[in-house]
């Protein structure tokens, strides 16, 4: 059985959201990740996922120093 991965929809624009490099600002340290984002306006989906697991380890990491 194959996965079917949900298509991502901007609200706004009702744009198929696709992966672009992001870049994140965060006490003065830059950092990137791809992440979907809208083609047209620009909108970035950041998943409950990523936010707890990644860009947290990043901030405990970065708030340690």
């Amino acid at each position: 059985m194959e996965k079917q991965e949900k298509k991502l929809i901007c609200h706004k624009c009702n744009e198929e959201l696709v992966l672009q490099r992001t870049d994140f600002t965060y006490l003065g340290h830059a950092f990137f990740t791809d992440l979907p984002r809208c083609p047209k306006c620009g909108q970035v989906f950041i998943s409950e996922e990523l936010v707890r697991g990644r860009i947290s380890d990043v901030e405990t990491q970065l708030e340690d120093k």
